[in-house]
C-alpha cells in the first residue's frame, strides 16, 4: 500500500509546471491515491459499501463521495481516486472476489480549467468533449496525442487528465503548446 506521506512528499512528475492560453490553464493535480479495481457485478454492492462510494455501472459514468472518485472504465473495471486517504485497507475484509491494485505511483494527473478547456482537450483527443456528448461527471479511457489517458470532467469548465507518469511530460507539453494556439 502507498503511504500518503510518501505520495505528498514525492516530487510530482510535473512539479512547478504550468501553462495558460486564452481562457484556459493547465497544471498538475494534487497528489492522490489511485486504485485499479476489477470485480463482477455481484461484488459491486459490497465493494461500494466498503469504499464509501457507489460504483457506477454504466459507460462514461462517475461517482463522487467526499474526496473519493469512482470512474467507470469498463463493465467490470473502475479507477478509484482519492486525494485524502488510502483505499486499500477498506477492501481488506471483503470476501467478494475482486482485484484491487494500488497504482498511485504509476499515474499522475493534469488539470485543464477555464472557459476554453474543452477546446484545448479537443486539440489532442478524438473524443467528442462537447457538453452534450461528454457532460459533467463523464469519464472515459481514450487517447491524447499518442498517450493513453483517462479523461474525467468534474465540472463544466474542468477536465482531469489521468496519465501514466512516464507519459506525463509529453501530454503536458502537448497541452501547453496547444494552449498557446487557443484564440
Amino acid at each position: 500500500m502507498a503511504d500518503l506521506a510518501v505520495i505528498r512528499d514525492r516530487t510530482h512528475a510535473l512539479a512547478g509546471r504550468s501553462a495558460a492560453g486564452r481562457g484556459v490553464s493547465v497544471g498538475p493535480a494534487p497528489a492522490a491515491y489511485r486504485m485499479s479495481l476489477r470485480c463482477s457485478s455481484s461484488a459491486i454492492p459490497a465493494i461500494s459499501d466498503a469504499l464509501g462510494v457507489k460504483l457506477p455501472r454504466r459507460p462514461k459514468q462517475s461517482a463522487v463521495e467526499d474526496s473519493r472518485m469512482a470512474l467507470w472504465l469498463g463493465p467490470d473495471e473502475w479507477l478509484i481516486i482519492d486525494e485524502a486517504s488510502d483505499m486499500m485497507a477498506a477492501l481488506a475484509g471483503i470476501e467478494a472476489p475482486h482485484s484491487a491494485v494500488d497504482v498511485s505511483h504509476r499515474n499522475t494527473a493534469i488539470m485543464v480549467t477555464g472557459v476554453n478547456a474543452a477546446e484545448l482537450i479537443a486539440h489532442g483527443c478524438p473524443r467528442n468533449v462537447s457538453p452534450e456528448a461528454f457532460p459533467v461527471g463523464a469519464c472515459s479511457r481514450t487517447v491524447f496525442g499518442k498517450a493513453e489517458i483517462v479523461l474525467y470532467r468534474p465540472a463544466a469548465e474542468t477536465f482531469r487528465v489521468e496519465v501514466w507518469r512516464s507519459f506525463s511530460d509529453y501530454v503536458f507539453a502537448y497541452l501547453a503548446d496547444a494552449a498557446r494556439d487557443i484564440e
